[in-house]
């Protein structure tokens, strides 16, 4: 069987997922990996008896599942399954106690945790607040907020290997004295970028909410109640901070733990970094998807769902994720410990949007809900009627008894406490694909992508594109009509059933996302990842009108995202804002002197492997610890190479004697490409620029951002006259929440409660 991949799907694999030497040369291709995890996951029978020749059967099914591209595993499965690491699970949750021991022990897990691949999610609200007195040393607590940035200051500096970066959940409860500082900590979109925040939200207090009245702030240290506060403000702050960045989102935490199936093991208090994945302290969950648009027939000239295999894929991926449990590979006897006693699984799909379109059903229908509670019914009573299968053959998960199916008909010996999760596609998308990802609607049409030297290239949806060429109206010029007006629906060059069926995410009202959320969330046992996309122009009212929608909907959670809330996109729809040009002519104009070199200085030398040898990059800095000079050397450079990079030294000097921020220095130099990269420390390292930019961002950025992190949460006294510089964020994560891949410099998109690149298949989730 012939494997057919995109060009996208070879290069996100390529990219991320095959094998390499030490060199960096890939050893691996893409039926190989799949041969690879395919394997690594059946041999888990061979624990329950199962003979040779049973787990090769078992193989060839879970290899023509993938390969077909009907079902695909979570990301760190396709990275590490078979090899030494085998940490295959994509989330996690940590318990964090009111103690600098708990604090920094769960720390340190989190470290190991985003080494190997995997994102993390924290519930803070068992710290004491801030200002609130500690008895054994007679000092005052700097609150939960203060450790947040310890953490984000910690994944900063933890790559995971160069596939995958580090990401976190932070959820404090509504209740807690420091909730209002909280809901405004990522008002600046350069504070805390590693963290996704979410507010747990009671039913006591949407209560309080409705009836326009006050509610108790507990102090989580004595339990006891030290303020009363209206419901209407907080939840105003709430949706305020939405509408201006889209955080926080909110979780119904009581709602989660009416689902909760081993309430004897004690309360869900956190969620994975999405929100889709709630969690008991010290769980993993193991995540995987339906290609929902690879299970679409022809008959005669329309599409149908093909309800036969999706009844044999669902049953098989149920398999596989059981199986993966047991070939894990976890970081932390207690993760093992917690995820075995429970076995939890998140199977979910994707394809969705492209589903529809191929079944000419608007996203925004009634018939498209009616479809998604049909679809997402039948996956799950096939994923219990398997679970149930395994649980009769290999025994049930361990903390059965007690357990919600414990002597309940028909579910007596269930394998997996849950089976089901809408979870984040962003990079599986790209493989499977093109398809769309998750439950999210189509982002747009047509698109421009920039690129260098401010070139702009089309980008086209597959699907209309090839409705377009068979129907006679396909242009270029109408391709970049649509890009300027970022939607079909005033363009009557194109068919009016076309412009019905194709809409995209700013075409469909904020109620419609909801409800799709709501349709797929009936028949989910943890959670579903979407974002409810609003317009620029959507106000306040709006976005406090879906929250309140969510909760009615019985929602577990809710992600909002206001089109342009962010100061930049480099993925744009329609025609650019004037406002932009004016500031950026206004920058322009502005004149900037160079300051004059001190007396003496200090400085740093790093050592860099680049493709033309080593590189060695000196930093210095004046006595306010501001960066003055960057100066270059390389032992065999000579000629046209030693120019060039004199030439860049002297250039990234008079930027920063100019006070040109570091992270602008970063963006021009990241990612410039040479004929010969290299790999340093698992990273490529594109060309002696790109080297420079990440010596840059290692010296300057994350250092700078671990110091004022530990000054402020620690309240360690600390001399420094340049706070800018100090509260300064890593260039990568800052484009990512702006919109540009910090990669591949392609566009990011805000969805799934994650922002991901389509061309490289980069995810900060």
């Amino acid at each position: 069987m012939e494997l057919k991949l995109s060009p996208n799907a070879i290069k996100v694999l390529e990219r991320r997922y095959l094998r390499r030497d030490q060199d960096g040369k890939l050893i691996e291709t893409p039926e190989e990996l799949f041969t690879r995890v395919a394997a690594a996951i059946a041999v888990a029978d061979k624990l329950y008896g199962k003979t040779d020749q049973e787990v090769k059967k078992l193989q060839d099914a879970f290899f023509g599942m993938m390969t077909n591209l009907e079902f695909l595993p979570n990301s760190p499965c396709l990275m590490n399954a078979g090899k030494e690491l085998g940490q295959l699970s994509a989330c996690f949750t940590l318990p964090i106690d009111d103690s600098m021991e708990s604090i920094f022990e769960t720390l340190k897990v989190t470290s190991l945790i985003h080494k190997s691949g995997g994102g993390t999610g924290f519930n803070f609200s068992r710290l004491r607040p801030k200002n609130a007195v500690v008895k054994t040393t007679g000092g005052v607590a700097s609150g939960p907020i203060s450790f947040m940035r310890v953490y984000d200051a910690a994944t900063e500096a933890v790559k995971q290997g160069g596939t995958r970066r580090g990401a976190n959940m932070g959820i404090l409860r509504v209740d807690h004295p420091d909730i209002m500082e909280f809901i405004a900590c990522k008002e600046n979109n350069n504070q805390i970028t590693n963290f996704n925040i979410s507010v747990a939200i009671t039913d006591e207090f949407m209560k309080k909410l409705a009836a326009q009245e006050e509610y108790d702030l507990i102090d989580p240290h004595t339990h006891k109640p030290v303020q009363k506060i209206k419901a209407q403000e907080v939840f105003d702050l709430i949706v305020k901070q939405a509408h201006k960045n889209g955080e926080p989102g909110i979780i119904f935490i009581d709602r989660i733990n009416q689902y909760n199936p081993t309430p004897k093991l004690g309360l869900i208090e956190s969620t994975n970094p999405c929100g889709e994945q709630p969690l008991l302290p010290f769980e993993s969950c193991d995540l995987g998807s339906i290609n929902l648009d690879g299970l679409c027939k022809k008959v005669g000239t329309r599409c149908e769902i093909d309800w036969i295999r999706l009844k044999e894929v669902t049953r098989l991926a149920v398999h596989f994720l059981d199986n993966l449990i047991d070939v894990n590979k976890f970081p932390l006897a207690e993760i093992e410990k917690a995820t075995k006693a429970t076995r939890k699984v998140g199977l979910g799909v994707m394809g969705w949007a492209s589903l529809l379109i191929r079944l000419g059903i608007p996203y925004n229908s009634e018939e498209a809900v009616a479809l998604a509670e049909k679809v997402m019914a039948f996956i799950l009573d096939e994923a219990n009627k398997k679970s149930l299968e395994l649980g009769k053959e290999k025994g049930v998960f361990p903390a059965f008894k007690g357990s919600i199916y414990d002597k309940k008909d028909g579910l007596t010996r269930m394998r997996n406490a849950t089976l089901t999760t809408i979870a984040p596609t962003g990079t599986i998308s790209i493989i499977a694909g093109p398809c769309s990802s998750g439950i999210e609607p189509l982002f747009a049409i047509s698109y421009y992508r920039n690129v260098m030297d401010n070139d702009k290239l089309i980008e086209v949806e597959p699907l209309f594109e090839q409705v377009a060429r068979e129907r006679g109206f396909y242009s270029r010029q109408l391709m970049e009509k649509i890009a300027e007006n970022a939607s079909l629906k005033e363009i009557k060059e194109i068919p009016e059933d076309v412009r019905r069926v194709f809409v995209t995410s700013h075409d469909i009202a904020p109620e419609w996302h909801v409800k799709m959320q709501a349709a797929f969330q009936k028949y989910v046992h943890n959670a579903t990842s979407k974002t409810i996309n609003f317009p620029h122009s959507a106000t306040i009212e709006e976005v406090r009108k879906s929250y309140i929608l969510a909760f009615d909907l019985n929602c577990k959670g809710i992600t909002i995202y206001r089109d342009n809330s962010r100061e930049e996109q480099v993925l744009n729809v329609g025609k650019p804002k004037e406002k932009a040009e004016i500031k950026l002519a206004a920058e322009v104009k502005k004149e900037i002197a160079p300051r004059p070199r001190p007396e003496v200085i200090i400085g740093t030398t790093t050592k860099v492997s680049t493709g033309c040898g080593n590189l060695y990059v000196t930093i210095n800095v004046d006595e306010d610890g501001k960066p003055f000079e960057l100066f270059t050397q390389m032992g065999k450079a000579g000629g046209c190479a030693a120019s060039q990079l004199e030439a860049t030294g002297r250039l990234v000097s008079l930027a920063f004697r100019a006070g040109i921020e570091v992270k602008s220095i970063i963006e021009q130099l990241r990612n410039i490409r040479c004929p010969s990269p290299s790999w340093e420390k698992g990273q490529r390292i594109f060309s002696c620029a790109d080297a420079i930019a990440r010596v840059i961002e290692r010296r300057l950025v994350n250092v700078q951002l671990a110091m004022a992190a530990a000054a402020e949460s620690l309240t360690i006294p600390m001399k420094h006259s340049h706070d800018d510089q100090l509260q300064s964020v890593d260039l990568e994560e800052q484009i990512n929440i702006v919109g540009m891949c910090p990669d591949c410099g392609g566009a990011l998109r805000h969805e799934e409660g994650c922002v991901k690149c389509q061309g490289c298949g980069y995810s900060k989730c």
